[in-house]
């Protein structure tokens, strides 16, 4: 699959989602779209069929972004967010 990382993830975590599962993956800010505004990440991630995955709730709006029109969107709700918690997420997930 292919996956980006919203800049609120550390980049360090497409490692973990790549070697889980062989997955391709880059992130917000290796595209030069830190800072964007939610609309141009969920665009760019619609136009190359992207699963996004971030920690920002604003994505679970199907208003605002339909999902219908997305590969997919991954919302992380740890308990704290901190690196190990999500690293530990992501690997329990990206398993085949």
């Amino acid at each position: 699959m292919k996956f980006k990382l919203d800049e609120n993830l550390d980049w360090r975590l497409a490692t973990v989602v790549a070697e889980g599962g062989g997955h391709d993956v880059d992130t917000v800010k290796e595209e030069g779209l830190s800072g964007q505004p939610d609309e141009a990440i969920y665009k760019t991630c619609v136009a190359r069929e992207r699963v996004l995955i971030t920690l920002d709730l604003d994505f679970t709006n199907p208003l605002r972004f339909p999902p219908q029109q997305t590969a997919g969107v991954v919302v992380l709700r740890p308990p704290r967010p901190v690196l190990p918690l999500i690293e530990a997420t992501l690997r329990r997930h990206s398993q085949p």
